[in-house]
C-alpha cells in the first residue's frame, strides 16, 4: 500500500503537466494544453509542423522568464535548442535537437574524404571516448566530437544521479554543439540509437 502510494507520488513529480504561475497571455494551442493537463512531452502538433516547433519556443519563453513549470521530462526539451533550425551550405535546413531519429535531420557530409553523417551520435568500440559524432562547425567544416568516459556506464535513468550529473557538468550552459560537453549532456537524446535503458537527459 505504502509502496503504491510512493509511486504514485513520484511519477506525479516526473510526469506532472505543465503549471502556468501567473495570468499572461499565451496562445490558443498552450491553453489547450494546459486544460487538458498536457506536458510539454506530449505535444499534440505534428513534429516539424509550425505548431509543434512554436508551441515548444513559447513554453521555453515563459519558463526562462519564471512564469511556466514544467516536469523534469520536459526540462531538457525548454533548455535544448529545439525549435531552432540551421541551413547548410547546400541551402537545406536542418532542424537541432529534434529528440525523434526522423531521416530529414540527418545530413549528409564529408570529413576527411568519408561521407558521415550530421548530427547522429554512434558508439565507437575502438575508443579513446565511449561515443562519437559528426558536427558542422561555424566556419562550414566538419568536426568530429567524441564524448563519454568508455569505462563508465550511462546511468541517466536514475533521476538522483541525472540531477547531479547537470549542476556538475552545467547541462544547462552547454548549447554549443561542436562540444563533448553538450553531446554529453544531451546523450539520453539518442538513447534507442546508443543502445541506452533511458531516454532521460543528464
Amino acid at each position: 500500500m505504502l509502496d503504491n502510494i510512493i509511486k504514485r507520488i513520484i511519477n506525479e513529480e516526473i510526469n506532472h503537466p505543465m503549471i502556468l504561475k501567473e495570468s499572461v497571455n499565451i496562445s490558443e494551442n498552450l491553453k489547450y494544453h494546459l486544460n487538458n493537463r498536457l506536458s510539454l512531452s506530449e505535444n499534440v502538433f505534428r513534429i516539424f509542423s509550425p505548431s509543434y516547433f512554436e508551441l515548444i519556443n513559447e513554453v521555453r519563453t515563459l519558463y526562462n522568464n519564471g512564469l511556466m513549470d514544467v516536469n523534469d521530462e520536459d526540462l531538457w526539451l525548454v533548455e535544448s535548442n529545439l525549435g531552432e533550425s540551421v541551413t547548410l551550405d547546400n541551402g537545406k535546413i536542418v532542424w537541432l535537437d529534434v529528440p525523434f531519429e526522423i531521416k530529414e535531420t540527418i545530413s549528409e557530409a564529408v570529413h576527411r574524404g568519408k561521407k558521415v553523417n550530421l548530427g547522429s551520435p554512434f558508439r565507437t568500440p575502438g575508443g579513446p571516448k565511449k561515443f562519437a559524432v559528426y558536427v558542422k562547425t561555424p566556419g562550414g567544416g566538419v568536426k568530429k566530437v567524441t564524448f563519454g568516459d568508455p569505462n563508465l556506464r550511462v546511468k541517466n535513468a536514475n533521476k538522483a544521479r541525472a540531477k547531479s550529473f547537470r549542476a556538475r557538468h552545467k547541462c544547462d550552459q552547454k548549447k554549443d554543439r561542436t562540444t563533448a560537453g553538450y553531446w554529453s549532456c544531451n546523450v539520453g537524446r539518442y538513447a534507442k540509437k546508443l543502445g541506452l535503458k533511458s531516454s532521460r537527459n543528464w
